[in-house]
């Protein structure tokens, strides 16, 4: 594979990752929707923590966007995301599991 393909594989996957994240995960948390309160409760958090835990996502994947912090934000979002599965037990469910792995693949591959 010649190097502007490897470039631009890893701007494809980084973009892909930055949307599945804004869409599935932080613009829900932010917009004060049901379903990440519902979730959040499922999951035993209190539904106070949901918009602090939705911009500390966003800083995250801001980091993780601009070039120069992208592997200091790689490492923090994938830190971010095993940190809230340790924290809930509840979390270890087949959706979630392959949404971390999905999610922790695009991160680390749109890195390189």
């Amino acid at each position: 594979m010649n190097e502007t393909a490897m470039i631009w594989t890893g701007r494809v996957l980084t973009g892909l990752f930055a949307l599945f994240m804004l869409g599935a995960s932080i613009a829900p948390k932010l917009l004060g929707l049901s379903v990440a309160e519902e979730t959040m409760t499922q999951l035993g958090w209190p539904n106070g923590y949901v918009l602090m835990i939705g911009l500390i996502e966003l800083i995250c994947l801001v980091l993780y966007l601009i070039p120069q912090t992208s592997v200091f934000g790689a490492v923090l979002m994938m830190g971010w995301v095993r940190w809230r599965r340790r924290s809930a037990p509840e979390i270890r469910s087949s959706a979630t599991f392959c949404s971390a792995s999905i999610s922790g693949c695009s991160c680390g591959a749109g890195c390189g």
